[in-house]
């Protein structure tokens, strides 16, 4: 405002008794205010009275009483009303104090009302502004705005907006102030539906705009889409019909990490690709782009390859600054801490994305007419191959430096295990030096290996049907790390793991093993197979699953042909009972076969017959069993 007469004036006016003088004076506030006077307009805040702007306000809202109207706001007026007031009110709330008061808060929901009602009006950017000022003036603010219902608002009218329109820009600010004040659960549960519309409208402008925006709404997505608490939004995504909103975000991504941006902003690209491969599946990141300086669409396999390529980018930087903050830079300080955390975070990222592009291509590669062309195949091996190079050298570092525990060494043995089960023999060499190593690495809340050796089993599985394989694995001791991975798994504590066949994995590698014990000098622990023999009865008690028995008693007959019934007796955690418990998982193999069973028995033939040959070899050392398969 400019200290002129005329503000004066208009002081003198809005301090008058009556409600036409107090009109008059707010016109001609309107004229002669200017935003960046914030001393001026507490003046004409403080003269004007938060109760007559109340008064103001319902009337517009048609909310007047009769008093009112005799001092002029009839029906007619209303309109002009309301757009005085909310355009005063929006004003006086540039300045902090006016802004975090509790009278401004309590506004929020008759303005959360009014655009409701005022969907189309001239009025709305002034009620988006006002609610912008006052949630980011205080924490009473920002309560207010949700628990009035300003999701709901936001959610019902974001997709009218222009995409470089400042309404745009203002709803875009108030949506990440609301996730950002927030806990992202509570949000989520509150408000699932809403936020599954805001993801799917702001994926339109993410495509579209070519300015700071973009950035701000990829902030907004990648927020919403990243969060651990947002499985249910995942889903609810699934069932949303998919239009063009999956197609815009591919866009959005590609023109992100096709230009020049800060590491911050790419990572969020990459977090937001990973978020839409979890939701979609791996075959989202195949289809056509369109960017902005593009005339025609780009293939349909170059979005993968961009995010391949980015990914890569960013495990070997990431992977080179975590080593260096955790062997070389000073640990005095917890921001060290906090970084260190903030890019095992990121680097699980990037992990991620590359494990689902390594399961698109095991799959492109099993099926014949997929629109993965042989160029684009052999750059992603070569990229993968690069990574995994990197990833090895990460563990190397580690080994020297003493480091068994941690979710990143954890996270790699993990890309590790993904690529190897479908390329046992790259990086052979490498692999086979840090086989023992990775066998042993712990996340952080394990108190023993064993996330590591489930990451591992696809590959020591495919291995072990080679001697040498078998040879490595036995060497390392590795053997012993999978069958207590199997005891873990199948035993009464058993732990629950989110791939099931991590189970007949680690049953098909230790079958290797003993089918190979001789060439491959095994040598069995009796406290190790005890164990396992007693979590093997356990798993088979009360199954009808003839796969399980088979496989089950397999194991067992193999296990038989190094140990006596008296020498189990004799240790010290093997009884009776788990003699007995034996016993009937061997007569119900045996059994199986010999009677006129399903296909699905037949099926097992092999096992039967391991089963069947041991049982020759050994039966005389288990008298009870013995007695028991003559019964």
């Amino acid at each position: 405002m400019e200290q002129s007469p005329s503000l004066e004036d208009c002081l003198k006016l809005l301090k008058g008794e009556r409600d036409e003088q107090r009109l008059a004076g707010l016109l001609l506030v309107t004229k002669f205010c200017k935003g960046d006077d914030l001393n001026s307009l507490h003046r004409v805040y403080d003269a004007v009275g938060l109760h007559f702007l109340d008064r103001l306000l319902r009337t517009g809202m048609g909310k007047g009483s009769s008093s009112e109207s005799e001092s002029g706001s009839k029906a007619d007026n209303r309109d002009a009303y309301l757009q005085l007031s909310v355009t005063v009110l929006a004003a006086f709330c540039r300045v902090p104090e006016i802004a975090s008061s509790k009278d401004m808060s309590l506004k929020i929901p008759l303005i959360l009302e009014m655009m409701s009602n005022q969907s189309g009006s001239s009025v709305l950017e002034e009620c988006y502004e006002f609610l912008y000022l006052v949630s980011t003036a205080s924490e009473d603010g920002i309560v207010t705005l949700y628990e009035s219902g300003g999701m709901k608002v936001l959610a019902s009218q974001v997709s009218t907006f222009p995409d470089d329109s400042h309404l745009m820009e203002i709803a875009v600010k108030l949506m990440l102030l609301i996730l950002s004040k927030l806990p992202l659960d509570i949000v989520t549960n509150d408000y699932l539906s809403e936020l599954s519309v805001i993801v799917v409208t702001m994926a339109r402008p993410f495509a579209m705009l070519q300015n700071a925006l973009k950035f701000e709404v990829l902030h907004l997505l990648s927020t919403i889409l990243s969060s651990k608490y947002l499985a249910p939004l995942h889903d609810a995504l699934r069932v949303m019909p998919n239009g063009n909103w999956s197609n815009h975000m591919r866009n959005g991504i590609a023109a992100i990490l096709h230009s020049r941006v800060a590491p911050a902003e790419r990572l969020e690209a990459l977090m937001l690709a990973e978020a839409m491969v979890s939701i979609l599946g791996e075959h989202w990141l195949i289809g056509k782009i369109n960017l902005p300086d593009k005339e025609d669409p780009i293939p349909v396999d170059r979005f993968l390859l961009l995010v391949l390529e980015q990914s890569r980018v960013e495990v070997a930087v990431l992977l080179n600054e975590l080593a260096y903050l955790k062997y070389e830079a000073s640990k005095s300080s917890s921001s060290t801490a906090q970084t260190i955390l903030s890019k095992q975070r990121h680097v699980a990222i990037a992990f991620s994305l590359m494990e689902k592009i390594i399961k698109l291509i095991s799959n492109a590669s099993e099926n014949e007419g997929d629109l993965i062309d042989e160029s684009t195949f052999t750059n992603v091996i070569r990229a993968l191959n690069e990574t995994i190079s990197v990833v090895l050298e990460y563990l190397q570092d580690a080994k020297e430096h003493g480091q068994r525990k941690g979710d990143d060494l954890l996270a790699s043995v993990r890309i590790i295990g993904s690529y190897l089960a479908e390329t046992p023999i790259a990086c052979e060499v490498k692999v086979r030096e840090l086989l023992e190593y990775m066998l042993s690495i712990e996340g952080e809340d394990e108190q023993s290996p064993f996330y590591s050796i489930c990451f591992l089993l696809p590959m020591l599985c495919q291995i072990t049907m080679k001697i040498e394989g078998c040879k490595a694995l036995a060497s390392s001791g590795g053997h012993k790390a999978v069958m207590e991975c199997l005891i873990k798994l199948i035993g009464p504590n058993n732990y629950v793991v989110e791939n099931s066949s991590c189970v007949f994995l680690a049953c098909d590698t230790i079958m290797n093993l003993l089918l190979k014990r001789e060439q491959a000098r095994l040598s069995l622990d009796e406290s190790t197979f005890v164990h396992l023999l007693k979590a093997l009865a356990y798993w088979t008690e009360g199954t009808e699953d003839s796969s399980i028995l088979m496989m089950a008693s397999s194991i067992c007959a193999l296990i038989f042909d190094f140990t006596s019934e008296e020498a189990l007796l004799n240790h010290p955690s093997f009884d009776t009972s788990s003699l007995n418990s034996l016993s009937r998982l061997i007569t119900r193999s045996l059994a199986l076969y010999e009677q006129d069973m399903c296909d699905d028995a037949k099926e097992e033939a092999d096992l039967h017959e391991i089963v069947t040959a041991g049982y020759s070899r050994w039966a005389h050392r288990f008298p009870h069993i013995r007695a028991a398969v003559e019964r």
